[in-house]
């Protein structure tokens, strides 16, 4: 089976064929030939906009429950990626309207969890509720498993990072770019102190949650952050809304008809000048998305081809391009099947 991937590599295989840090470079600097060109200007204006909400907390702070009630208060169809081993289904009967639920197994690469984000948006839904984010960091095949393994085979850490962070990008900015409402929930380290109960005077032991099990700095990318503890009570570190900033309290459907409100306050009439994508640009990205030899390469292109799509606000470019990857999809598993057909 010398030309079937093998998928518990860690990548490696993935990593040769690309050509080591030359061609990645070489890559790097294609990417930023694509994705530059277009400028936009214009007034600050607030403009309408979808929520982007980061919630963490460590274990029973309601993390699950409070993004659902959210949820419901923003309205619509919700969806929700869960990976918490069926966990989303424990609460089918709190919102009356109901959510859909997309179970997510390992490996939890930032890949599998872009394709679920793109599958809910397709279904229709409205709010995407992903539950939680930090697998696609810590868990099986997440970002940190991926660069162990890439590490510990080729010798060299940095090596590593150089393929797994464009990766965890990827995810970010599906994140960032998705037409729905957006709630991720993060597990938090856990830190347990002693404190002094006022009413007894003893001391108790209390759990508390610390910072997100996620990559550092993952709370800039968020319009909104919560921090919940066991009491289930929310803690604001930060919020562009200037609705919530700095209050504590308990989330509950009501949260989100306050952030939609403030979410829709603005206009969507804006003058601005959207550029096409230029025929030879499109021309070169499906070119690449076809020349991918691997499901792996085939991520990396059409990483690049979905950047430079959503930059330009180019819609018909990008359902092209889907489409072109898609098509590109199902012939390499075709391949690999035939492939596995021979040496079986």
């Amino acid at each position: 089976m010398e030309n079937q991937p093998d998928s518990d590599d860690g990548g490696l295989q993935w990593y040769a064929q690309i050509g080591c840090l030359e061609q990645i470079e070489n890559d790097d600097a294609e990417r930023k030939n694509i994705i530059m060109g277009a400028f936009e200007i214009h007034k600050a204006t607030k403009r309408r906009a979808k929520l982007r909400l980061g919630m963490s907390g460590p274990a029973g702070s309601g993390k699950t429950y409070s993004a659902l009630l959210i949820a419901g208060g923003l309205g619509g169809r919700i969806g929700m990626i869960d990976t918490e081993h069926g966990s989303g289904d424990l609460y089918a009967d709190l919102l009356p309207e109901g959510y859909d639920v997309l179970p997510l197994t390992p490996p939890f690469t930032p890949a599998r969890y872009i394709e679920a984000i793109h599958a809910l948006e397709q279904a229709g839904a409205s709010t995407i509720i992903v539950d939680s984010l930090t697998h696609a960091w810590s868990g099986e095949g997440g970002s940190l498993d991926r660069q162990g393994k890439i590490a510990d085979k080729s010798g060299n850490s940095w090596q590593a990072w150089r393929q797994v962070t464009p990766e965890h990008n990827a995810l970010v900015e599906a994140l960032l770019q998705s037409p729905c409402h957006i709630i991720a929930t993060m597990r938090a380290k856990t830190e347990y102190v002693q404190e002094r109960d006022e009413r007894t005077g003893k001391q108790v032991v209390r759990k508390i949650g610390l910072a997100p099990i996620m990559r550092d700095g993952i709370e800039y990318e968020f319009t909104t952050f919560l921090e919940l503890d066991v009491q289930h009570m929310a803690f604001v570190g930060k919020d562009r809304t200037r609705l919530l900033d700095g209050t504590i309290f308990k989330p509950d459907v009501d949260t989100g008809k306050q952030l939609l409100a403030w979410l829709d306050s603005g206009t969507d009439d804006i003058e601005v000048t959207r550029i096409s994508m230029r025929a030879e640009q499109k021309a070169g990205l499906i070119d690449a998305i076809n020349r991918a030899g691997t499901l792996d390469e085939l991520f990396n292109a059409f990483s690049i081809a979905y950047r430079a799509a959503t930059t330009l606000s180019d819609q018909e470019a990008l359902a092209e391009l889907t489409k072109v990857k898609d098509e590109r999809k199902a012939a390499l598993e075709a391949h690999d099947d035939a492939v596995l057909g021979v040496h079986a």
